[in-house]
C-alpha cells in the first residue's frame, strides 16, 4: 500500500507542481504527518523532492525529473487517458494507438506480473457490441481521417474548416474556431465557435475537416465540463420545445426520462399510473418517444400528437390486417 502511495505521491507532484502538505494529505487520503515520512522516504532512495518554505509553500519536484513510460508516443498517451470507454477512444479516432499503447504496457510490466495481467483481462469484457438481446451496438463514428483533422486543430489551438451536414440540411463548408472534444453515449461532438457564437457539431456529421494555419480566436483556458453543460441547457430551452402530457405506466418511467428533456410535473392517478408533463426537442422528437412506449403511454395532449399516434397505429394494423 505505501508502494502504490509513494508513486501516486510522485505523479501528483509531477502533474501538477508545487502542492502543500495538507493538499497532498488530502489527495492521498491520509494525514499530513504520512505525507511527511513519505517525503523523507522518497528524498532518501534519491527522487530529487525539495521544500518551498513560507505561507506559499510547498513540495515539488527538481524541474527535468521524469518518470516516464518509454516508447508511449503523443497519440498512446493520449489514448490511454480516454480510455475509460474503449468506444470514446474508437470516437477520437484513437483505436489503433489504443490498441498499441496497450501492448507497450503489458511489455514494460514485470514477466510475472504480465502473465497474471494477461490471464485478468481474459475474466473482463467492456462495451461488448451487442447487448443481451443481441441487439448491436451501434457507435456514432465519424471517418479517421475527418476525426485526425479535428483533433489536431483542437490541440494545436488552431481555426478548422468543416463540411457540414445539418439535419434536413445541404451539406455546407464553414470555418470555426474548436473549443474541445466531447462524447456522450458513444456521440462524438466538436465545441466551436463561429463568428464569436457557440456551436456544437457532431462528428459523424462532418464529412470533410481541414486544419488551417490561422490560429484560432478561444481562450487558453476552457472548463469543457461547464461549457457543455450551458449548451446542454440552451439546447434543452430551444424555440421549437414541445410541452406534452402524458398517462404512464410507472414501470417504463425510466424510459421515458431517458429521451425528455425535461419533467415538468409529475403526480399518480387513482389507477397508480403516472400523469407528466415532459418536454421534448420537438414534434418529430414528441412522436418517436411516445411511440416507443406502445402501449404504456397515452399522449394526452396536445391533440396533433395525439392524431398522429392513432394515424401510424391505424397504417400498422392496416398492414397486418392485409392477406400475405
Amino acid at each position: 500500500m505505501r508502494a502504490d502511495r509513494l508513486v501516486s505521491l510522485v505523479l501528483l507532484l509531477r502533474q501538477r507542481g508545487q502542492l502543500s502538505s495538507d493538499t497532498l494529505a488530502r489527495e492521498l487520503e491520509v494525514s499530513t504527518r504520512t505525507v511527511l515520512r513519505d517525503i523523507e522516504a522518497l528524498s532518501a532512495a534519491g527522487v530529487p523532492v525539495y521544500a518551498e518554505r513560507g505561507r506559499h509553500g510547498g513540495f515539488a519536484l527538481l524541474p527535468g525529473f521524469q518518470t516516464e513510460l518509454t516508447g508511449l508516443n503523443h497519440d498512446e498517451a493520449l489514448a490511454l487517458l480516454v480510455a475509460g470507454s474503449r468506444r470514446g477512444a474508437q470516437a477520437f479516432g484513437l483505436g489503433s494507438a489504443l490498441a498499441s499503447a496497450m501492448l507497450k504496457v503489458v511489455d514494460a510490466l514485470p514477466e510475472g506480473n504480465r502473465d497474471t495481467a494477461a490471464g485478468a483481462v481474459q475474466r473482463l469484457l467492456i462495451d461488448p457490441e451487442t447487448d443481451l438481446l443481441s441487439r448491436r451496438v451501434v457507435a456514432d463514428e465519424a471517418p479517421s481521417a475527418v476525426v485526425a483533422q479535428v483533433r489536431s486543430a483542437v490541440f494545436a489551438g488552431h481555426k478548422l474548416r468543416i463540411h457540414y451536414a445539418a439535419v434536413d440540411q445541404t451539406p455546407k463548408w464553414r470555418t470555426v474556431d474548436p473549443i474541445g472534444l466531447v462524447i456522450v453515449r458513444d456521440q462524438g461532438y466538436l465545441l466551436a465557435t463561429r463568428s464569436g457564437e457557440d456551436r456544437t457539431y457532431r462528428l459523424s456529421r462532418v464529412l470533410a475537416a481541414e486544419e488551417l494555419d490561422e490560429p484560432a480566436q478561444r481562450p487558453d483556458q476552457v472548463d469543457l465540463d461547464r461549457a457543455w453543460q450551458e449548451r446542454s441547457t440552451r439546447f434543452r430551452a430551444g424555440d421549437d420545445q414541445v410541452a406534452v402530457l402524458v398517462r404512464l405506466n410507472p414501470a417504463r418511467r425510466e424510459d421515458l426520462m431517458g429521451t425528455a428533456l425535461a419533467v415538468r410535473s409529475e403526480e399518480v392517478d387513482a389507477d397508480g399510473w403516472l400523469r407528466m408533463e415532459v418536454t421534448f426537442q420537438d414534434s418529430r422528437h414528441a412522436e418517436w418517444a411516445l411511440w416507443q412506449l406502445a402501449t404504456s403511454a397515452e399522449a394526452l395532449a396536445p391533440q396533433w400528437l395525439r392524431t398522429s399516434l392513432r394515424n401510424r397505429a391505424a397504417e400498422i394494423a392496416t398492414r397486418y390486417e392485409a392477406s400475405s
